[in-house]
């Protein structure tokens, strides 16, 4: 296989894999309210991320270390909201 095609069919997972929480950060922040979010299951992908990112680190796969630091970004959104909106809007 060809790097360029290697680095075409890499770079589409990284932005798959960053944007995949956007729709419900969104979604979450609009709503003021989390609580349909399993905190067990964001735990886990943003602890999940964590670790990939101190692989690329490790191994200095650098393609890898940047795009699991921006989808850890997006899950830790995530998951901060599911703290802070986990039983709908404190202002309420």
């Amino acid at each position: 296989m060809s790097d360029l095609m290697a680095n075409v069919v890499g770079s589409a997972a990284a932005v798959c894999s960053i944007t995949s929480f956007a729709p419900q950060a969104i979604k979450i922040w609009k709503e003021r309210d989390a609580s349909s979010v399993s905190l067990k299951t964001y735990s886990l992908t943003v602890t999940c991320f964590v670790l990939w990112v101190i692989y690329g680190v490790m191994t200095q796969a650098w393609p890898v270390t940047v795009a699991n630091a921006c989808a850890l970004v997006m899950a830790s959104g995530v998951l901060a909201m599911k703290w802070r909106f986990r039983d709908g809007d404190p202002a309420k």
